[in-house]
Order: C-alpha cells, then structure tokens, then sequence
C-alpha cells in the first residue's frame, strides 16, 4: 500500500508492505468557508463571558500571546482579524508576546513568517526568555511558596488575550487553554518543576486525558495566577485550515474545544500492533528530534511490548543544538540508565523530560528513524537509523510474518490511537 506522510513541508511518498495495514486518521472535517467570518462570530458571540470588543478599552494596554513557531497555528491571520475587530484601540497599546516557554526566542525572519511581515512592522513583538530574569515578573507561587514569574510585558498589560489551536497532548492531555499562558510565558525554574520525573511519569500525565491529569492540573493552577480576559483557540484539519473557533472564558472554550477535538481525532483500537508507522506531522512541528518524541509517543499508545515504531521525521534543526536534550541522550549508555539518573534524588536539569519520555517509549519498543539526521548521532540518541522506508518494512515483515497487522499514523500525532 502507497501512503502519503507527511514530513518536512511537502510529505513523503512510502510503500507499506504487508497483507493486514490499517491507516488511521483523523475524521476529516473541511475547513471554515469563511474563516474570517467565523472569527467575527466567535469573539462577538463567545462562551461564558461579554463580547470581545465590550471587554477592551481604547486605553487599556493589550498583551496577546501567540505559540511559537513549532505550533503550526495561523497565527497571521488571526491577529489580522482580532486587529480589525479591536480597532478602537491604538497599535501602540498592544504588545504580541511570542509564548516560547522553554524554547529557543525566534528570529525576525521567523516572527515575520509568523505574524506576517506588517505586523511585525506596525506591532511590538516580544520573544519570550525563561532563561532572563530581567525580563519576568512576580505572578503568583506554587502552592508551597515557591514564586511563579511570568513574562514582564505580560504581568504589566491591563488586558490580556491568550491564543492556541486545540489537539491532543503527550503530557497535557490536550493543548490549548491554559497553556497558552503557562508554560509559554513561564521562567525556567517552573517550567523545570512543571516538567518534574514524577509528573511526566505519571500514567495520567497522557494524551487525551484531563481529568486526574497532574500536568494540566499544574497548567490550570499557574495559568489562572493572573487574569486571562480572552482565549482564542481553534481546531485544525491536516491542510491547516480552521475547522472551529472556541472563543471566550478559558475554562469554557477550552473545554468544549477539547470535547470536539476527541470526537474528531481521537481513534479507538481494538488491539496493539506489532508494527506502527508514524510521523510527527510534518513542518513545523518535525523541525528537531526533541519535538518528534510526540509522534514516538502516539505510535506507543498501540504498539505491542517489543514491537517496532517506524517513525519518519524531517529534523532539519537536528536535535535541536540549544539545550540539553541531546546531551542527555549521549551520556548515557542505554534508556534504562538515562531514566535511573532522571528519577535519582536531586536531579534535575533543562530537557530531561523530553528525554525521560523517549526512554519510556524504547523500553516498550524499538524505535526506526528516518530523517535529516547523521546515522551515527541517531544510533546514540537509541535509535535505529533508516533511510529507506519500505526496505525496511519489508525487513520488518520478514521477521514477524506477513499477515501481522500494521498500524499507519500518516498525520502522527495528529491522529491519536488507544486501547480499550
């Protein structure tokens, strides 16, 4: 069977041998036939709070966070149709804040690919940095005193309005919501703790699961420390257009957008697979290899113990170079050993929940794959290098039959497999 998967910008062709391959994907919707319609219909008409435009002054100074750029949402537009719909308010009175949480700042040529080059030119822009102290004020605590900072333009704005696109999340259960605040705009110190091995490990710490989920209580209790006046989020299709607006007071929309997003991209099967062929996507979200543990982890949710993830993943950043993510993977003999040092007493460091999560992943399963990235790296990052897909399938398949059944996730973790 030829499949399409999508990887890099344009995807790429593979053949799936075997007798018994099941593809899923999410139940396609069409997008909006008039997205800026459908906009003006949200914020005029939201849930659980007045209409967008009543609910900011001329005077007041605006903070709207945006994700950065390894969340594909279309953010261009939407800001287009919230500058429009909130022209009563001076340019100089917002400030767009690029929510990177832990990730590196962005570049202007990235900003502009982002927000669209006259908004660059006409609006302030801050790159969030957890790392700089100079730029983050005192928003709250943790529950046991410890200071919750958040972005310095952020805390200091009258009026703030959060924006983010809704899917399922490895660790969040969905995204959106509250996350668009914490960690985006978080410092280092809470996005490390919010990141703890405890937390990570926890089994509801998963993909589409909010209740009991330790990781979006914390996103809650510390995204709600200072006053979020708007949320815009949005589902997407594969084509990233909008399928639906969810618009309002943060709990409300996000709830309901969470409870849509399920319905429509969340695949019951009946039994785990041997094999499970995934991606992470495409670009922008397959740019490094710390981000592309999220399609990992979705093949994981069905792959039987011992069987095999073929995931294919552009990785054009590499690991990425910032950070500790790779360094954590090198420095340690097997996943087995890189788990024991993240759960042994005191450590902590930048990265290691991203790691923590794919040294899960290679204890249930082996892992191909197939990238941009040198052979010799991925093989020490505990993975299997491939570099032609249907070859080695059909190796695959030799070894455990060819009738066994074969899973294809062509949209990775946009399509979200579970058991029963």
């Amino acid at each position: 069977m030829k499949v399409h998967l999508q990887y890099g910008n344009d995807g790429i062709e593979a053949e799936v041998p075997g007798t018994n391959v099941t593809v899923l994907a999410p139940k396609y919707l069409d997008g909006l036939p008039d997205e800026g319609a459908g906009f003006k219909e949200a914020v005029r008409a939201p849930l659980g709070t007045k209409p967008l435009k009543e609910l900011i002054k001329s005077g007041d100074r605006v903070a709207v966070v945006i994700p950065d750029i390894t969340r594909p949402l279309p953010t261009g537009r939407i800001l287009r149709w919230l500058f429009a719909e909130l022209d009563h308010v001076p340019a100089d009175r917002f400030v767009i804040i690029n929510g990177t949480g832990s990730h590196r700042v962005n570049t202007p040529d990235e900003l502009n690919e982002m927000v669209g080059a006259d908004i660059a030119a006409k609006y302030r822009i801050v790159n969030h940095n957890s790392h700089d102290p100079q730029t983050l004020l005192r928003a709250g605590a943790w529950s046991d005193g410890q200071a919750l900072m958040l972005n310095r333009a952020y805390v200091e704005a009258d009026k703030r309005i959060v924006m983010g696109f809704i899917e399922p999340h490895f660790m969040a259960g969905f995204s959106g919501g509250f996350k668009g605040v914490f960690p985006a705009v978080a410092d280092i110190s809470s996005i490390m703790r919010y990141h703890g091995a405890t937390v990570i490990g926890n089994p509801l710490s998963t993909w589409g699961v909010l209740e009991g989920n330790p990781t979006q209580a914390i996103v809650c209790q510390l995204g709600s420390a200072l006053p979020v006046d708007f949320l815009i989020n949005v589902t997407q299709n594969k084509k990233r257009q909008i399928t639906k607006f969810f618009c309002g007071d943060v709990m409300q929309a996000h709830q309901q957008g969470c409870a849509f997003s399920k319905a429509t991209v969340m695949v019951k099967c009946e039994k785990p697979f041997p094999l499970v062929v995934t991606t992470n996507s495409g670009y922008p979200l397959d740019q490094n290899l710390y981000q592309a543990v999220k399609g990992m982890s979705a093949a994981a949710k069905i792959v039987t113990e011992g069987g095999y993830i073929l995931e294919a993943s552009e990785c054009r950043d590499g690991f990425p170079a910032h950070g500790n993510f790779r360094t954590l993977l090198f420095d340690h003999a097997s996943p087995q050993a890189l788990l024991d040092k993240i759960h042994s007493p005191g450590f902590s460091v930048y990265d290691q929940w991203e790691a923590q999560l794919l040294a899960i992943i290679r204890l249930k399963a082996r892992v191909g794959f197939y990238s941009k990235i040198p052979d010799d790296e991925i093989r020490r990052a505990h993975l299997e290098p491939v570099r032609d897909l249907g070859a080695r399938l059909d190796e695959e398949l030799k070894r455990i039959g060819r009738d066994a059944p074969v899973a294809v996730l062509p949209e990775g973790p946009m399509t979200i497999p579970y058991l029963p």
